[in-house]
Order: structure tokens, then C-alpha cells, then sequence
């Protein structure tokens, strides 16, 4: 069976637009079942969370977004969606880039990155989420990811290049686009199937977390922002768990709508 005919309902490629997520969600508002996949070269308005924009050069970066209508998962699970993902596109990034299993992580909340052997952290990777309805009959979910695929890093813009890396860059060979989107679809296929069937791999996106254990550089929406130990991603909420010495528990959930900023930050 093919991917085609399995999980997707509508599948179509972009050479330019203005947000992949903006088409998935006009299809669902037209009626379109899941899933629906929209791929473009280049985005004109790509975005991340907070209003942060996202571009890349034409070719250089494969850009999709998912459709969905997640009425088969409860309300405070549909984070998984996104979660998978980021799951299948970091194992179909080490596949086609020649980077050992874990190599990529995820940085709570929404980015896949690489840690040099120097420690640095470079971002890979954006996903974002966006929902509506959620908690009735009628709810979409689109979750859109961009990866950086064949973009040599001497071609990176000169105020990122110190923070970005790409699967070329990380693993010394070119990337073929087109081999990563069906490496990808290979690998969220199992993974959404699962899914609906009640089965979420929390292993695999715990273990793949950055930031557990670390000190993290955090800003809440709240107005909050410290330097705290982040002590694990919870599989069951999406949280983020964090130290509290103010609270009885010793620690406090933070949830993805309630952040603006997480970071590494320097041990002291």
C-alpha cells in the first residue's frame, strides 16, 4: 500500500506561496479530509511561533505542512500530531544526511536542532502548530515544519550562520529534497496510524529531548523569566517540567502557549 493511498487524501506541490499552512487550512475549511499535504520550494510569508518569520532559499529547504481533522484524539492530545512530526522528520533527516540515530533533537517546544561537539546548539528545524475548533465535532489541526536540507553552510546568511545548521551542512553530502519528503512520509505514516490507534511513542520523544536536565534561559508570557533546571518533556501534557523552589511539588508544568522564549543557558 502506498502512502498515497493510505494516509493522505490530497497531496499536491508548490513551486512558491506565501504559507504552506495557510493552503491546509483553506482546504480543511473547504471540506478537504485528512490528511492533506501541501509542499512548496519557497514560502513567501512562512512563519514561526510568536510571529517569527521562516525563509529559505528556493530548493535549499523542504517546506510541508499537514492537514488534519483530529476528532479521534482528545483535546489536550492533539499536540501529538506535531510531535510526530518533528519524530519522523528527525529520523528521515539522519537517514538521508548519514547522522546516527539521535543526532537530531528536539528543543521544547517546537525546533529541531543539532549540538556540536563545540555544545553549540544550532536549529535545524521549526515546527508549528495551529488548531481550530478544538473541542468540537468540526476540529483542524495544521502542523507545518521547514528543514533546512541542501543549503551549504558557506551559503547561510552571515547573522545566522553561528546559529543554523542544515542536514548538508551536518552530515557532508547533498540532500536530495524530493528523497527526504518520501523518507519522511515513510516514516509518519507508522507513526500517525499508531497514533490513532492510541499509541504515542513518548520513549523516542522524551529521549530525544534538549533540554532535559539543563539549565534553560526561559520567558513566559506572564511576564516571568529566570534561569531554571528544565527536568523533563511530559509525554502525557507536552509540558515542559521545570524546577520551582517557590511551590510545596518542588517543580511546575509550562506549557507551549505559555512561553515566548526557551534557551539553553550558560552552568553556573
Amino acid at each position: 500500500m502506498t502512502l498515497a493511498t493510505s494516509v493522505l487524501a490530497r497531496r499536491e506541490h508548490f513551486d512558491r506561496v506565501g504559507s504552506t499552512n495557510d493552503i491546509v487550512r483553506a482546504w480543511l475549511a473547504a471540506g478537504e479530509p485528512e490528511v492533506c499535504l501541501a509542499v512548496a520550494d519557497e514560502q513567501t510569508a512562512g512563519r514561526g511561533r510568536n510571529g517569527r518569520t521562516w525563509s529559505a532559499p528556493p530548493g535549499h529547504a523542504l517546506l510541508l505542512s499537514l492537514g488534519f481533522r483530529p476528532a479521534w484524539i482528545a483535546p489536550d492530545r492533539v499536540w501529538r500530531l506535531a510531535a510526530i512530526t518533528s519524530l519522523a522528520m528527525a529520523e528521515a533527516g539522519e537517514r538521508l544526511a548519514g547522522l546516527s540515530r539521535g543526532r537530531i533533537r528536539l528543543k521544547w517546544p517546537n525546533d529541531l536542532v543539532i549540538e556540536g561537539d563545540d555544545g553549540a546548539v544550532r536549529k535545524l528545524a521549526g515546527v508549528l502548530g495551529e488548531t481550530e475548533g478544538l473541542g468540537t465535532a468540526d476540529v483542524r489541526a495544521v502542523v507545518g515544519i521547514g528543514i533546512n536540507a541542501d543549503w551549504a553552510a558557506d551559503a547561510f546568511p552571515a547573522d545566522l550562520a553561528a546559529t543554523m545548521t542544515s542536514l548538508r551542512a551536518a552530515g557532508g553530502r547533498p540532500i536530495d529534497t524530493d528523497g527526504l519528503l518520501d523518507a519522511f512520509l515513510e516514516a509518519f505514516e507508522p507513526r500517525l496510524l499508531a497514533l490513532r490507534a492510541g499509541t504515542f511513542e513518548a520513549v523516542d520523544w522524551s529521549d530525544r529531548q534538549l533540554t532535559t536536565g539543563r539549565l534553560i534561559d526561559l520567558a513566559e508570557r506572564d511576564g516571568r523569566a529566570a534561569v531554571v533546571r528544565a527536568i523533563r518533556s511530559d509525554p502525557d501534557s507536552g509540558a515542559l517540567v521545570i524546577e520551582d523552589a517557590a511551590l510545596p511539588s518542588g517543580t511546575r508544568e509550562v506549557l507551549t502557549g505559555d512561553v515566548v522564549r526557551v534557551r539553553l543557558a550558560a552552568a553556573v
